[in-house]
C-alpha cells in the first residue's frame, strides 16, 4: 500500500532474521510465505525485514499486501460496514479470486496487474509487475493464512497488546465502531491460527506451531 507507515524495531528484525534462517532449510524454486496477525502486530514490518534480508543474500522477494484486495473501497468501507453490521467483517470482504490469481501468476513467473491502495488519497491504483526472477512472494495481512501458501506464519499478538502500534500508525480513527471492528477481526484472525506452520511469539521468537 502506498503511504503506509512502517515502525521497524529490533524485535521485528529479530523475528524476520529467524524466518530467513528457516527458509534456508527449505529447497523450493518458488515459495509463497503468508504472514498473518491482528492489527498492529507487525506483519508489514516483518515482511519488509525478510525481503531486505533476502535481497542482501541475493534472493528477491516481493510483498503482496492483502489489504489492497478489499472489495469495497477505503472511502466507502466504514459506511458499508456500519450498514451491514460487524458480522459482515471478515474473509468475505476480500477478492480471493484475484488474490489467488496473482499468487498463481507469481508461481508461473508471469507479468501481473496488482491492486494498490494509496492511503494518502484512498485511490485504488493498479501496479504492473513481473514475477520473473522473483523467488519469494510474501503475502501479509489479517487473513493470508487462508491463501495458497507454502509456509504460513502467525504473529501471536492480539489487538489489545498492539494498541500503541495501532495509534502510531494512525490508519483509522480509534472510536467506538473501530473497536468493534478490531474485536470482530480478532475473532476471524484467531480462527485461522491453527493453519500456521510457525508462530511468532510475544517475545518475537519464531517457533513451530
Amino acid at each position: 500500500m502506498l503511504g503506509d507507515i512502517l515502525l521497524i524495531t529490533e524485535k521485528h528484525i529479530k523475528a524476520g532474521e529467524q524466518v530467513v534462517n528457516r527458509l534456508s532449510e527449505i529447497k523450493s524454486e518458488k515459495m509463497v510465505i503468508a504472514i498473518g496477525g491482528e492489527s498492529g502486530a507487525g506483519k508489514s514490518e516483518i515482511a519488509h525485514v525478510i525481503s531486505r534480508k533476502l535481497k542482501g543474500e541475493g534472493e528477491l522477494a516481493k510483498i503482496l499486501h492483502i489489504d489492497n484486495y478489499y472489495k469495497v473501497s477505503p472511502r466507502e468501507r466504514t459506511e458499508w460496514r456500519e450498514k451491514h453490521g460487524v458480522e459482515s467483517i471478515g474473509l468475505s470482504e476480500y477478492d480471493w479470486d484475484l488474490i489467488n490469481r496473482n499468487i498463481a501468476e507469481f508461481r508461473e513467473s508471469k507479468e501481473a496487474i496488482l491492486p494498490c491502495i494509496d492511503l494518502l488519497t484512498d485511490q485504488e491504483d493498479k501496479l504492473i509487475t513481473n514475477f520473473k526472477g522473483i523467488r519469494y512472494l510474501i503475502v501479509e495481512g489479517l487473513y493470508p493464512l487462508k491463501a495458497d501458501a507454502d509456509l504460513k506464519i502467525f504473529i501471536d499478538l492480539t489487538y489489545h497488546e498492539t494498541k500503541k502500534a495501532q495509534v502510531l500508525r494512525g490508519k483509522e480513527p480509534q472510536n467506538k465502531f473501530r473497536l468493534q471492528v478490531l474485536q470482530r477481526e480478532h475473532e476471524v484472525v484467531q480462527s485461522l491460527r491453527p493453519l500456521a506452520d510457525l508462530l511468532i511469539t510475544k517475545e518475537f521468537d519464531v517457533v513451530e506451531a
